[in-house]
């Protein structure tokens, strides 16, 4: 058996120190956003979203730390959608799960041969995808008794989102961190909506799990999602901060200084007399980044 030399344990103790490090980040972060938004609640069935993908990975993993650590008490089941994609691995999710002993549902649903059909060859595939995984995934919702439905977007997901639809779209909307689904029966959490992407993809390869390709999204590479995470990470690389600082504005919203009829009453607003911190005075001093937050999480003793 080969002796470690002290230079090279002194290496792996710090490798397992920024792991661990690592490790309490997430359990802080996800355990924060459950606090801030609510997401579960006494005797919740949570059913996560696996896809097989680094962040659904990683949201089933830190749940699961949660759980065992939360003052509160919630069920969890794993769900995979098998889409049918050809060369899928169909043994590898459900080896996974039975190792964890984590209750665990495959729904088997050909969505790939109807995407398929129904898009020209070059075009983008994910809105068709993305509507009927979340049909299918709603009535097994229902099917299981789940109360709340999480799925794996992180915080560049978000961020991404926001960007698409101010873009392409001509609104300011993001990816929320919890809502009500589509059919009005269900409440859709993202737990990691406080987690970075290079975070999670970080875990994944400390975790070594058993990472699925898509072949229907993962084979488009001129997406505008994909454009969108260049901009965001260029704008990271020369100058640092400027995307937490956007995350940031997406929590402190001023409807006043907006143009949106419907959230704020231009058309009433009128003189009282009343000093308003939301007034002309709101410009006078330089944009800076917004302090952190004192947050009771919804977990305890994980700071890093």
């Amino acid at each position: 058996m080969p002796v470690q030399t002290p230079v090279r344990q002194k290496s792996q103790e710090k490798i397992t120190y920024e792991n661990n490090k690592l490790h309490k980040r997430l359990c802080r972060q996800v355990g924060q956003a459950i606090g801030d938004f609510n997401m579960i609640e006494e005797g919740d069935k949570v059913m996560v979203c696996l896809s097989g993908g680094k962040d659904s990975y990683a949201m089933l993993d830190i749940l699961m730390t949660l759980r065992e650590r939360a003052p509160i008490n919630f069920e969890i089941i794993a769900v995979n959608l098998d889409q049918k994609q050809p060369n899928f691995p169909e043994h590898i999710l459900p080896a996974y799960l039975e190792k964890l002993g984590v209750p665990y549902h495959i729904e088997n649903q050909d969505t790939y041969s109807i995407v398929k059909r129904l898009i020209p060859e070059g075009k983008t595939t994910c809105s068709l995808c993305s509507r009927l995984r979340r049909g299918i995934l709603y009535r097994v919702a229902d099917e299981l008794g789940a109360t709340k439905i999480a799925l794996g977007h992180h915080r560049d997901d978000i961020l991404e989102t926001f960007f698409l639809n101010m873009f392409f779209g001509g609104k300011l909307k993001g990816m929320p961190a919890k809502l009500q689904s589509d059919d009005g029966k269900h409440i859709v959490i993202r737990p990691l909506a406080y987690v970075k992407e290079e975070d999670s993809e970080r875990y994944a390869q400390v975790k070594q799990f058993p990472i699925i390709p898509c072949d229907l999204c993962g084979s488009q590479e001129n997406l505008q999602r994909k454009q969108i995470k260049n901009m965001l990470r260029g704008w990271e690389k020369t100058n640092p901060g400027r995307v937490e600082s956007i995350f940031s504005s997406l929590t402190t919203v001023v409807p006043s200084h907006l143009m949106d009829k419907n959230l704020f009453s231009f058309t009433d607003l009128k003189i009282d007399g009343v000093a308003n911190a939301n007034g002309d005075i709101a410009f006078d001093d330089e944009p800076c980044a917004t302090p952190s937050k004192n947050v009771i999480s919804f977990n305890l003793g994980m700071e890093d």
